[in-house]
């Protein structure tokens, strides 16, 4: 199993074809984000969604509150 993070962009929810390396584990992924989701806000990265080789987990939004 892989997971990974695509991103989308703010002004309309869309795919900017972009995806995070890729990680062994849930847990992994989301560790990971935790440390970099500000880097991303900075190269317009609004929103993220968690997938399992292909698969949705779930779709979160990147913000600072």
């Amino acid at each position: 199993m892989t997971w990974q993070w695509r991103y989308q962009g703010s002004t309309d929810g869309s795919d900017l074809g972009e995806v995070s390396e890729e990680f062994p584990s849930q847990s992994d992924a989301e560790s990971w984000l935790g440390e970099e989701w500000r880097e991303l806000r900075t190269k317009g990265v609004d929103e993220v969604t968690l997938e399992e080789n292909g698969r949705v987990e779930y779709t979160m939004p990147l913000t600072s509150e």
